[in-house]
């Protein structure tokens, strides 16, 4: 007993059309010719898998339960098929991207999903970094396009995309709130600060310390839940504890200067703009346009 991909491409096909006729031209087969590979298919399976009723083919309780199997096995075929088709086209089988943790992942996703609709078979590998290992990673050149956080030197050689502000804040029971406003640099360093850093700064015997205590943290979520559990104090993006302010979980620090610090995030392209391919700039174009300066 055996069965093609093509007689299961056919079956589901009579079942999108509702005809045996729509189903051939669409096929650009003859009518007999593919009611001859639905004979065929149901001999060899032993099963009846369509019946008419009225003037439409309809499948049967067995056919419905086959062809539900068979329908991820004919979407990826379909899918390799594409790909397939784009790579043929000379599109890119794939673009590697590297992003600050920092930059807002609303404008992110929101710009690899328009790409995804244009180019569906180029893969978008994404790496995220720390602001402290951005000047390493570009220096290595290994992917297409670099959002980061950039040395003052390397400024220059990038395009700035927008500043991400950071605030200085705690939970809403903190005791630094029960101190009188505003607060100096001197009342904070009684209290735990909590940092982000790359784990290689975490290993340095000697670094900077600010505070009585300095908690350190590898990623953006873990640090705003640390300070959201009372842990300490920290300077945390305001894009994304927008909700914990709005609700009053998160207070703002009365700070006597530096409540709110500013991080510029730049754009940077592994070669000159006007040397891109077209999946490449259009990646650069739909980040740009959630950037306005």
């Amino acid at each position: 007993m055996k069965t093609t991909l093509e007689q299961w491409q056919l079956l589901q096909a009579v079942v999108s059309y509702g005809s045996f006729a729509r189903a051939a031209e669409a096929f650009n087969r003859s009518q007999s010719s593919l009611s001859y590979q639905l004979t065929l298919m149901q001999e060899r399976l032993g099963v009846t898998l369509l019946t008419i009723v009225g003037r439409r083919a309809e499948l049967t309780a067995s056919g419905q339960q086959l062809l539900a199997q068979a329908l991820p096995l004919l979407q990826g075929f379909e899918a390799l098929e594409n790909r397939s088709r784009a790579l043929k086209r000379g599109e890119r089988a794939r673009l590697d991207l590297v992003v600050d943790s920092i930059f807002p992942k609303d404008r992110l996703f929101s710009a690899l999903r328009c790409f995804q609709q244009a180019y569906p078979s180029t893969q978008i590998h994404l790496t995220e970094v720390l602001r402290s290992e951005s000047c390493a990673v570009l220096q290595q050149r290994q992917a297409d396009v670099y959002i980061i956080t950039p040395s003052a030197e390397m400024m220059r050689q990038g395009k700035l995309l927008l500043e991400v502000n950071f605030v200085a804040v705690v939970r809403h029971s903190h005791p630094l709130l029960d101190l009188p406003a505003p607060l100096s640099q001197d009342v904070l360093m009684r209290y735990p600060l909590i940092e982000i850093v790359s784990r290689e700064q975490q290993q340095q015997p000697y670094r900077q310390i600010t505070a009585s205590e300095n908690w350190t943290f590898t990623t953006i979520e873990t640090a705003i839940e640390a300070v959201s559990q009372g842990v300490g104090y920290g300077w945390l993006p305001e894009e994304r504890i927008k909700n914990q302010l709005a609700c009053g979980e998160l207070k703002l620090l009365p700070l006597r200067q530096g409540m709110r610090r500013a991080t510029p995030v730049y754009l940077f392209l592994n070669q000159d703009e006007e040397q891109l391919d077209d999946e490449t700039a259009l990646l650069v174009s739909l980040i740009n346009g959630r950037c306005p300066l």
